[in-house]
């Protein structure tokens, strides 16, 4: 982002003004961290602000400061909508392009608000005014802790600001143990800890307070998981089914991903999780080292994302999307084997 544009922006904040901060689907700890960060920061100079996100998001992010005051689209529709239209300036956090939005992409794009796009993802969209894009930050939390600084306004960091990013540059970075996590990040999250961020607490809510039914559930999926050793891959397959059985609850398959990636001689890693109800395969890619998760996903299950992390879905069934899966993986021997 230019000094030119950060001054428009500037500009544009030094009175009130009509403002809908929007994450993506299924927000994570950092869609919800920056937004709710950057809500507390803008309310400082007395906006009109909404958080509306596109639905519902995990219990163990509820505790964030604002959370009561989040609009969820599916549930308030006509209500977002209206918000939507007579925003003056909508900021787009933690995404790409207007379809990881879903139901919500048809308004944002008719929407003549102007658009602040601030994300960490590749191959951004052309949709906004003002484009705030950086693949090698950690974070869309941490970009907004910057973009509060080219502001002039880390001054103005307090408990509620500095709770928001942290948990959002946490989560993101898998406490702080992804390559991804840099020594400007540290110098981040230690001026956030010194502006009120308490991160003993902030760790306890989102990761020590899994109910009975969600580690059952991890169990499961401990259970189901399956190692290609010849091809340093291991997946996870979850069926609606035993979804069902433990009561599944949005979050609760979370970070569980990260377990095949931890096996010993494991470069790739992936769960295949079964949602009925949106007829769908959710997938969510892991990588170390060099192997690109990100076009992995681009290229076979209309996906995106990072080098070492993405996501992407598949219309097949969930035996069939596998079958897939392992009949591609063959093609990338040498990018696993070296």
């Amino acid at each position: 982002m230019t000094k030119r544009e950060i001054s428009e922006i500037k500009a544009l904040l030094q009175s009130p003004k009509k403002i809908v901060i929007v994450p993506h689907k299924n927000p994570d700890g950092d869609a919800m961290g920056s937004s709710l960060g950057l809500y507390h920061y803008l309310k400082l100079f007395n906006h009109h602000i909404s958080v509306i996100t596109p639905n519902d998001y995990p219990n163990f992010l509820k505790w964030l400061p604002g959370d009561e005051l989040v609009i969820k689209y599916d549930n308030n529709k006509a209500a977002a909508d209206e918000l939507i239209i007579n925003a003056d300036i909508i900021f787009t956090l933690d995404f790409n392009a207007l379809h990881r939005t879903g139901n919500m992409e048809t308004i944002l794009t008719e929407a003549d608000g102007i658009k602040i796009l601030i994300d960490h993802h590749q191959q951004p969209d052309n949709y906004a005014k003002y484009i705030y894009s950086d693949v090698t930050i950690c974070s869309t939390a941490q970009m907004i802790y910057h973009f509060i600084d080219m502001l002039g306004d880390l001054k103005l960091l307090n408990s509620n600001i500095s709770t928001c990013l942290y948990t959002g540059i946490m989560t993101d970075t898998g406490s702080f143990r992804f390559r991804s996590t840099t020594s400007t990040t540290h110098h981040v999250v230690a001026n956030l800890i010194d502006n009120g961020a308490d991160n003993a607490q902030i760790h306890n809510n989102v990761y020590d307070t899994n109910s009975y039914n969600r580690l059952q559930l991890l169990g499961r999926a401990l259970n189901n998981l399956n190692f290609i050793e010849e091809l340093n891959t291991a997946y996870i397959i979850l069926s609606q089914k035993e979804l069902n059985k433990y009561n599944f609850q949005k979050g609760d398959t979370e970070g569980v991903v990260n377990y095949a990636l931890s096996l010993k001689g494991v470069k790739f890693a992936v769960i295949f999780i079964e949602n009925q109800k949106e007829s769908i395969i959710k997938i969510s890619l892991r990588s170390k080292g060099n192997f690109d998760v990100n076009t992995f996903a681009r290229q076979h299950f209309n996906g995106g994302g990072h080098t070492n992390a993405a996501g992407g879905r598949s219309e097949l069934s969930l035996k069939k999307t596998v079958e897939k899966f392992i009949s591609i993986l063959p093609t990338y021997k040498n990018d696993l084997k070296s």
